[in-house]
């Protein structure tokens, strides 16, 4: 069959599991998932395999605008904004998550059954995996509840900055990870090689930035040209820094970044892919990432699953509490604000499956990806139940 006919599958199923998900109480990204793991080769077999290694250009199409959706994030008006509170809560439990997975799970490596030379690296990359939020379970919650008010202004704001700072992490991680995985060994020239690659993902993720910029300015009264020209570029960066060995994913992050901030006309590229392109790219997204799934796998790896997610929240919860107290923010913020910041889904899924094509990470891979698919299940049913609960506890649900 072609390709073009098991694309056709996913979109009409997919299309169904989105209208069939929110009345059987399940979220819609579980949805998704659950339809790629049985119309996948691992289950049903509707799907092939061989379909699934040909469709690497829809993963990378999808990770490109994720990294740039979460760059334009960072906008330096809503930053200044927000004050101290929110950068200290967000560097907090970013880095808290990263650390207590990173070390926790390097501890335990020997019990978990990492294998022994790798342990320390696949720690390291969960790490960098734990600091992701994801946006959309908590954004969904705050409009059902009618929440408005200081706690859920700094709960969103907070949940739309740390995805940036999980993906800097976890290119640090697998920039180190490919240190010691090619030579085995940590120098100042390794060191050096590593702020190399970060650094020059970040040149080509801005000069991308003004070119687009330059390029969108000769269609400054025409919008969809803007948007189009503007999606071609984000795919040039991430295409050009993927062939240049450096990090696609830093790259169409900085693109994002910096054209949030120097374009005027960004917001209106961002509201067209969201309201054209997201939600058919994102259901891609997710029904194909759960094809990559091994469920023969799976049995081997619930004390792993239980310790990433046990790790990451007790490091989201500390980093909240510590970030919140040293800015003297409210009890309801330093006491609660942590547990909303349990879902995990596309940034963790999309960075997981980056892997795949890393040179080195062959190994790796697999494990990382199992984990994430199967934690992520996890996190999105269990996270709206703690959102609702911390927005009820500040008090500020009904408001809005």
């Amino acid at each position: 069959m072609q390709t073009l006919f098991y694309i056709g599958i996913i979109f009409v199923l997919g299309a169904f599991m989105e209208w069939l998900s929110p009345k059987v109480g399940l979220p819609k990204v579980v949805g998704y998932l659950l339809l790629g793991l049985f119309i996948g080769p691992e289950i049903l077999g509707i799907i092939p395999e061989h379909f699934i290694q040909d469709t690497h250009i829809i993963i990378d199409l999808a990770l490109s605008l994720i990294a740039v959706l979460v760059g334009a994030n960072l906008k330096y008006s809503t930053l200044k904004g927000m004050g101290k509170q929110i950068v200290s809560i967000t560097f907090f439990e970013a880095t808290f998550a990263f650390l207590f997975v990173s070390i926790g799970l390097y501890l335990l490596s020997g019990f978990l059954g990492f294998p022994t030379e790798q342990s320390l690296i696949i720690s390291i990359l969960f790490g960098g995996l734990a600091s992701a939020t994801a946006p959309a379970a908590t954004i969904a919650v705050v409009h059902e509840l009618k929440a408005k008010g200081r706690f859920t202004s700094t709960l969103l704001a907070v949940v739309a900055s740390d995805d940036a700072l999980a993906l800097i992490l976890f290119t640090f991680a697998v920039t180190l990870g490919s240190i010691f995985l090619g030579n085995g060994d940590f120098s100042f020239t390794s060191l050096f090689d590593m702020f190399s690659i970060i650094t020059l993902s970040a040149v080509v993720g801005m000069i991308g930035a003004f070119i687009s910029e330059m390029i969108d300015k000769l269609f400054a009264h025409h919008k969809g040209m803007e948007t189009i020209s503007t999606i071609g570029m984000i795919f040039i960066v991430f295409s050009l820094s993927t062939y240049w060995q450096l990090e696609p994913l830093l790259a169409t992050l900085v693109m994002g970044v910096v054209m949030t901030n120097v374009s005027s006309d960004f917001d209106l590229v961002e509201e067209e892919i969201d309201n054209h392109l997201e939600e058919i790219i994102f259901m891609l997204f997710f029904i194909l990432s759960a094809m990559y799934l091994d469920l023969s796998s799976l049995h081997t790896m619930p004390f792993v699953i239980f310790a990433y997610i046990l790790f990451r929240f007790l490091g989201k919860i500390s980093g909240v509490w510590i970030g919140s107290k040293m800015t003297k923010a409210d009890k309801s913020v330093q006491n609660y604000l942590g547990l909303g910041l349990f879902p995990q889904a596309g940034v963790a899924i999309g960075l997981a499956l980056s892997l795949q094509d890393q040179s080195g990470f062959e190994s790796i891979a697999p494990l990382i990806l199992n984990v994430i698919i199967a934690t992520t299940v996890v996190h999105e049913f269990v996270g709206p139940i703690f959102i609702k609960y911390t927005l009820r506890k500040s008090g500020e649900c009904g408001v809005g």
